[in-house]
């Protein structure tokens, strides 16, 4: 069992991780301090910093679940090559709809298909949310070229094109860069940290990716950067696209197809990603995207 404790010294309170395990008829427990008078941003991500530390990321997937993943991506490399560019343009058309859609987009799934493989520019619709959908083509294209792992480099390239031509005229300066101006999410209690505070905390969760990477499994691996990357919030506009971006992107270096949360599932997307946000669990959104494995047979 894994919980926090709270101990009060005097005006101040002391947070400590801890998890108990039964080994015959001893209890055994292990405790790391989180730190003191944390807000609860805070002590989310020290929470799940620590759940490594005391092996509980390694432990979140259950033995069904990891058999299942088993035979996903057995599944997966047996997709047969002659199909690979058929199946790439189904995945590009679907996953950029549904990730800009998200974001407000109002380009149709059969609109976004044929802008992106016929080059036909849909009527009615703004400049700006064609450079969405071709933008997002774009970093994808990128993205699957990309033979090194994750990197400051590749984040930023991600975010430029992504961006390019969506923004007006006083944001360009911030695309491709991390943000120099304080962020807000809309309907969320906390705020996401001071631009000060951005190139630290994505320098610190590339080294944890790097650190556990091979220590966890690729897909609890995924959801955690992707959640860490959420709670910086490191640009001043595009950070869900990117984030579910580079959410593909360790999926798939990894063995794993890629997945596309559907619009109709924002809310729940939304849901799983604040829990972990607020509450450090991570099986709302790991459970959320194995079913976005098993529900399809497009896998790319």
């Amino acid at each position: 069992m894994v919980y926090t404790e709270v101990q009060k010294r005097g005006a101040k309170k002391n947070y400590y991780r801890a998890v108990s395990k039964r080994e015959g008829r001893k209890v055994t427990k292990k405790r790391i301090f989180l730190g003191t008078d944390l807000s609860g941003k805070e002590l989310a991500r020290a929470e799940s910093e620590a759940d490594i530390e005391l092996g509980i990321l390694g432990s979140l997937l259950s033995r069904e679940e990891l058999a299942i993943l088993k035979e996903i991506k057995l599944k997966y490399s047996r997709e047969p090559v002659i199909t690979k560019r058929n199946r790439f343009e189904a995945f590009a058309t679907v996953f950029t709809h549904n990730s800009t859609s998200i974001e407000g987009n109002t380009l149709t799934l059969r609109e976004t298909g044929i802008l992106l493989f016929d080059g036909i520019t849909p009527k009615g619709k703004s400049v700006r949310e064609i450079n969405e959908v071709l933008g997002h083509r774009n970093a994808l294209d990128f993205m699957l070229e990309y033979e090194a792992d994750i990197s400051k480099d590749l984040i930023l390239e991600l975010h430029a094109r992504v961006m390019k031509d969506t923004l007006p005229g006083d944001y360009k300066s911030q695309i491709g860069r991390y943000r120099e101006v304080q962020v807000f999410i809309r309907g969320l209690d906390w705020t996401p940290p001071g631009p000060g505070d951005v190139p630290g905390d994505m320098k610190a969760l590339l080294s944890w990716y790097s650190k556990n990477r091979g220590k966890v499994d690729p897909l609890v691996a995924a959801v955690y950067f992707h959640v860490g990357f959420e709670i910086i919030h490191p640009f001043i506009d595009g950070n869900g696209r990117v984030g579910r971006l580079l959410l593909n992107f360790i999926l798939h270096r990894n063995g794993y197809p890629m997945v596309s949360i559907p619009n109709r599932e924002k809310q729940r997307y939304y849901d799983a990603l604040r829990e972990a946000q607020t509450q450090g669990n991570l099986r709302p959104f790991l459970e959320f995207v194995i079913e976005l494995m098993t529900g399809t047979e497009l896998m790319y």
